[in-house]
């Protein structure tokens, strides 16, 4: 799968693309399944609100089948080659949870300061993907991006271990009023399926949901393999060692798992 000329340019100016139902229907529901499983677990890659909630769960494409041939997935991967010119491989796999009614918010962030400061990343030469595995409305919490705001640079951020479960280097309010005067705040919706793609600077945060709605979203930051990470500090089930380039599956890959489990369930 490549990208249009038209849709890169608009990610080099607004420093996000959004491609709608990119998966099944059938493909989603199968991870969806599958990552109610693996919030279930109690395992350490699974983080949960201060509710007992589930927050994040992190690495599940080494140890699930099915986010295994998502995080190869080519529908993916193949983009991200084509802008940054050379192999990438996972920096990072999470599946966020935003569970109904309870779901915390993340305050407003880049994650290349995070990648810089905790990683030992040298440039923001990482890609943020994020797949809906549920429908993301206005109302549930929805990811909120800072368009151009990428182009502002490497910010000056504060680390905010009080707010949530998950230690974030956070903006100030006063350089987030100055971005948002500047580029406005967009909140990318859509069905299950659909893909989210932005720049590693690019401001971004999501209010809580305190609807019935959960949203499901499945987030990789796939990294350059020349750009991999110098001085690790986190684990390494958060930020991986292996700069091994993703060998991609084939694009049929996850719909023949779906299948397959269905007739074993039977």
């Amino acid at each position: 799968m490549k990208l249009t000329p038209q849709q890169i340019e608009f990610f080099n100016r607004e420093g996000w693309l959004f491609l709608p139902e990119l998966f099944s229907p059938e493909e989603v529901a199968y991870l969806a399944r599958e990552a109610e499983g693996i919030y279930d677990a109690n395992r350490p890659e699974v983080w949960r609100e201060k509710s007992g909630a589930p927050r994040t769960a992190f690495a599940a494409h080494l140890y699930n089948e099915a986010f295994g041939a998502l995080g190869a997935h080519p529908r993916m991967i193949e983009p991200i080659e084509q802008l940054f010119g050379e192999k990438v491989y996972m920096h990072q796999f999470k599946i966020n949870a935003k569970a109904a009614f309870t779901g915390d918010v993340w305050q407003w962030h880049q994650d290349y300061g995070t990648w810089k400061r905790d990683d030992g990343m040298l440039e923001p030469r990482a890609m943020n993907i994020a797949i809906f595995l549920d429908e993301v409305m206005p109302i549930n919490g929805p990811l909120m991006l800072v368009p151009k705001s990428q182009h502002a640079g490497d910010l000056k951020a504060s680390h905010d271990l009080e707010t949530t479960s998950y230690p974030l280097w956070t903006l100030d309010e006063a350089t987030v009023t100055r971005l948002v005067k500047e580029g406005g705040i967009v909140a990318p919706t859509g069905k299950a399926g659909g893909m989210l793609m932005f720049h590693g600077n690019l401001v971004h945060g999501s209010s809580g949901n305190i609807t019935p709605y959960p949203r499901k979203i499945v987030y990789l930051t796939l990294n350059a393999v020349s750009n991999y990470i110098r001085t690790p500090t986190r684990p390494e089930y958060i930020a991986h060692r292996d700069f091994t380039p993703i060998q991609t599956v084939e694009d049929d890959a996850l719909l023949r798992l779906a299948r397959a489990h269905r007739q074993a369930a039977e």
